[in-house]
Order: structure tokens, then sequence, then C-alpha cells
């Protein structure tokens, strides 16, 4: 059973993702009668003291990493990519992995799990910003870009911010079951279960092109997406042929016309799923699919998730905090 938790931190680590592991297992919620146990709580550093923080403040930390040595679950806060990380961190790590020990990284953290060997052969992801990147560095791991949390094993690696939340709570109901996961989930306001395949809905705002006339008709395309679009209108539209607009089209935006306009479909979906309460007929005809069959097919694509379950997330989320 989940007991101890021991959180890692070196200097320039970013102090957001640390509070989610905080806020999770190092809050008491035992006297509150809803079942959720008090956690040994640990937070430890290569050489204890000042350790400074990426946001320009620094925290004692009067632990080394010894308290990490017993612990249940071993948590790799994030920090700069480039920065070298001590190898007495990178052993506290792969100790924690030989013994069976949970072991978690949050966002750019996977990094160090990365030079420890532990992502060798191994499923796992990271922040979006830098899965290549990890993807590049690390050829044997096997990075998953567009997931929020990868469990492979007694392994749990996840993207940044509010996935790390996820990966705790994930953890939590692994360990303790949904009850207390829901309880934990329920003081902090947030959903009590998002899957770790849900994809980390990457914001794809409209590209900047290098032809004024292209971003005209790249607009217009967007105030139009419940219009019909063939390659012989819209090159007709920018005085090309339809060969050399497909080709420049592609060039200028990294996709077909009809990928690029389903792309824009589902993030116009996305605005009215989580704004409005239009049923799944409406939306699908409001945001250009037509039919709620070509609604589903394409949001399952692009975001892993159904309409339903992502209005049930991101709505509930927005109806909490007011």
């Amino acid at each position: 059973m989940l007991k101890s938790v021991a959180v890692i931190v070196v200097p320039n680590f970013s102090i957001f993702e640390f509070g989610t592991a905080c806020e999770v297992f190092g809050i008491d919620r035992s006297g509150r009668g809803s079942g959720v146990p008090s956690f040994d709580f640990r937070v430890c550093t290569p050489e204890p003291g000042n350790v400074r923080m990426k946001s320009g403040l620094s925290m004692n930390v009067s632990l080394g990493l010894e308290a990490a040595a017993d612990a249940d679950l071993v948590i790799m806060t994030p920090f700069g990519r480039d920065e070298d990380v001590p190898e007495s961190v990178m052993e506290a790590l792969r100790a924690a992995d030989a013994r069976g020990a949970w072991v978690m990284s949050i966002c750019s953290g996977a990094f160090a799990l990365a030079r420890a060997g532990l992502l060798n052969g191994r499923r796992c992801t990271t922040h979006w910003h830098y899965s290549h990147e990890l993807a590049s560095r690390y050829p044997d791991a096997q990075v998953d870009e567009n997931v929020l949390y990868v469990q492979d094993g007694n392994l749990i690696t996840s993207a940044g911010t509010a996935a790390g939340i996820d990966a705790c709570l994930h953890l939590v109901r692994v360990e303790l079951g949904a009850n207390v996961a829901a309880a934990i989930a329920r003081d902090m306001v947030v959903p009590p279960h998002r899957d770790g395949g849900q994809a980390q809905f990457i914001d794809r705002p409209m590209p900047a092109c290098g032809s004024a006339p292209m971003e005209e008709l790249l607009r217009w395309m967007v105030e139009n997406l419940d219009r019909e679009h063939t390659v012989g209108d819209l090159a007709t539209r920018v005085h090309m042929s339809a060969r050399t607009f497909a080709r420049r089209f592609r060039s200028e935006t990294g996709a077909t016309p009809a990928a690029w306009l389903n792309s824009q479909r589902v993030l116009r979906a996305q605005e009215l799923l989580e704004s409005t309460d239009l049923n799944i007929d409406e939306v699908a005809r409001e945001s250009g699919f037509g039919h709620p069959v070509l609604l589903r097919h394409h949001f399952a694509k692009v975001l892993d998730t159904s309409p339903q379950s992502y209005r049930r997330a991101f709505r509930g989320q927005l109806e909490a905090v007011v």
C-alpha cells in the first residue's frame, strides 16, 4: 500500500508541478472522514539547504536523498532540461526502480528518468513541447507525445501542469481505490479521473502564412466551416490552379486542405462543447462535420476521446470553478 512519498527537487525546479505533488500527497486529509490516509510526505534534494526555483524564489529543503531510500513512491519534479542532474539523483531513481517502488516524473522530470536509463524500452511521455527532444536524445525510450500520462509497470510519466495531477490521482486510484482518489479530487476541485490515453489537447492556432492571400483564405475558411470546400473552389478564390494551390497550401500550413479543415472543425467543436448546451447533432452541424458520426470519428482521431467525454471533463471543471 502507498504510505510514503519522496519528492526530489534539484536547482531550477518548477514550483507549479512541485505543488501538484504537494497538493495530492502532502496535505493531511485523514481527519476529514473521507477515507484518505495521511501520507509520510518528504521533500529531498542532493545538497540540503536553499534550492532555487525557476520563478526566482528559493525553498529550504532539509532532507537529503536518503529520504527517498525507502519511499513507496519517488517523484522527480521538472527542471531545466539542459542542466546537469547529479549522479546521486540518478542512483536514487535507479534504486527505487530496482526495489519495485513507484517512480513518477512530472513534465520535464522525464529527462532525469531517461538519463538514469529507466525509460529504455519503456513507454513514456512528457510535455508536448519537449516530446520530440526526449525521443531524439533517448531513442530507446518509447515516447508518446499525445497522452496525459503513461504507466509502464512501476513507472509513471506525465505531461505538464495539470497532467501531473491526473497521474498522481491515477496512482492513488490504483493503490487506494476510486473512492480515495475521488475524495482528494473533490477537495482539489478537479475531475477525479481523466484517461491517461486522452490527448493533451494541444492548442493548434491558425498558422501565419507567408502570403497575405493565403492568410485571408484561411480566415475565410474558419468563418465558413459549415460549408463544403473543394480544392478547385479554394484555388479559384486565390487565383491559382488546383495543383499549384494544393502544393502551396501544404507548404504553408503543413497539411492538406481537407486535413486542415478537419482540424479547425475539431477546434470549433471543442469550443462549442465547452461553452454551449448544444446537443451532439447540433455541434456536428455548427462545426462543419454535418453528421455526428463524422464528429465522433474525427474527435477520436485527433483527441483520442469522445465528444461526450470531452464535454463532461471540461464543462465539469468550468462549472466547479463558477
